[in-house]
């Protein structure tokens, strides 16, 4: 059954009009009378291929990808390398520097002990010279009141 456009129009314009062109146009489609279901499979179809329209495509091998994995596994362990080789220089040059600290430390303290011991030597040498001044004057003082007696 033909779609009318308005009542008042004779019957052959009913179910055609015409378009700024001066075309016929049909009124509605005929053709196209879609139900819900249609309306919700044409759906499902469009957000289907909006979906495959998304989907990551199949991934092009790099012919060059394992020369350049390996280039980057050499260049980090390099790197790698190089890094522990200065972390050893440092802790070497630390080593050293502690060692020669704590040599410096020990010569310090060797040459304290050294001249404390110097200084016992020479208050002892000195308290026997007094104490050998001492005897000879007693001595003398001695021999002196023996000469005075006779």
């Amino acid at each position: 059954m033909p779609k009318t456009v308005a009542g008042h129009f004779p019957p052959y314009l009913q179910t055609v009009r015409y378009g700024p062109a001066q075309t016929p146009q049909s009124v509605m489609n005929e053709n196209d009378k879609t139900g819900f279901a249609e309306r919700l499979k044409s759906a499902a179809e469009a957000k289907k291929a909006l979906l495959e329209k998304m989907k990551p495509k199949a991934a092009v091998i790099d012919p060059l990808f394992a020369e350049r994995a390996a280039l980057r596994a050499k260049e980090k362990a390099d790197e790698l390398t190089a890094v522990r080789n200065a972390r050893a220089e440092a802790r070497a040059a630390a080593k050293a520097l502690a060692d020669e600290i704590a040599e410096a430390q020990r010569l310090e303290a060797e040459a304290m002990a050294e001249a404390e011991l110097g200084a016992k030597r020479g208050a002892r040498k000195e308290r026997k010279a007094l104490t050998k001044a001492e005897a000879k004057a007693a001595r003398d003082a001695r021999y002196a009141a023996r000469k005075a007696r006779k």
